[in-house]
């Protein structure tokens, strides 16, 4: 049997918890990817509530970093959970494939995402000292609550 090929996902971002909880997403997606599907259901409930606590990882600090609520970041992040979900209930009324789907689309989907929004992110959090270990700012007057809508990205505020 031959070795599974991993998908390259991770892409740093300059930030090392960011880039230790993008490694573990990947280390999902590949795991899904290499899973029979009649095994793949309790993994992609593991994968969900990983990503669940990923995107609100991110949205803590964009929050704690002067982005209103309802960011176009946290949009995306928003987008991909209700259709994650969503696979969910089609595997259970028997597509069974969906899963694998699924996996085959993040990888498409997640290095765009990392590359452009999460970069993005970390650049900010790190000009406003923002120290993702701790979640705290070494200088709170640096940063205005609420005041960016953007999705953090380098190519939108």
């Amino acid at each position: 049997m031959n070795a599974p090929t991993p998908y390259a996902l991770h892409h740093h971002s300059g930030d090392p918890r960011m880039d230790e909880t993008h490694a573990e997403f990947t280390d999902l997606v590949n795991r899904l990817i290499d899973t029979p599907v009649d095994q793949q259901l309790a993994l992609y409930r593991e994968f969900i509530a990983h990503t669940e606590a990923h995107f609100a990882q991110e949205e803590r600090w964009m929050l704690a970093t002067g982005f209103s609520a309802d960011n176009c970041h946290a949009s995306h992040h928003a987008t991909i959970l209700e259709t994650m979900h969503a696979v969910t209930e089609h595997f259970e009324q028997g597509d069974t494939e969906i899963i694998t789907r699924m996996a085959h689309a993040m990888v498409e989907w997640f290095p765009g995402h990392a590359d452009s929004m999460d970069a993005g992110l970390a650049q900010h959090l790190k000009s406003v000292g923002f120290d993702t270990l701790t979640e705290t700012l070494a200088d709170p007057s640096r940063v205005r609550p609420a005041s960016m809508s953007g999705c953090g990205s380098v190519t939108c505020s």
